[in-house]
């Protein structure tokens, strides 16, 4: 089993930048693909991005491209979500997932979310 933590939500300003964070434990987190999703209020969970177990391959909604960028440090047992030029409609909880397959959008494993505000 794999245990997550999401940090580094907050409040912060239409074009600002923010670093989540996704801390894991328990399994062999090389093992396991991430990706982060996000829930606005009174909206549906949306995917965000995803890494491969490596690292080596990286996905991303469209509406995501170019502005956020999905890292990991296995040695860390870390995951990142680097967001930049933030807006308003970004503004939901962030949460990350592990699953031991790639690409199939489907995650074993969930963390608590980490609540992100964009003021316009």
């Amino acid at each position: 089993q794999v245990q997550l933590v999401e940090s580094g939500g907050g409040l912060v300003q239409a074009g600002d930048s923010l670093r989540l964070s996704c801390a894991a434990s328990g399994r062999t987190f090389s093992n396991y693909a991430v990706g982060w999703f996000r829930q606005a209020p009174g909206k549906e969970r949306e995917f965000v991005a995803a890494i491969s177990q490596g690292g080596g391959s990286t996905y991303y909604a469209d509406s995501m491209k170019g502005r956020f960028t999905i890292s990991r440090d296995n040695a860390k047992n870390m995951v990142y979500l680097q967001m930049n030029s933030l807006k308003p409609e970004d503004t939901a909880v962030y949460y990350c997932a592990a699953d031991r397959r790639f690409g199939t959008g489907k995650y074993d494993y969930w963390g608590q979310g980490t609540q992100v505000t964009v003021s316009s």
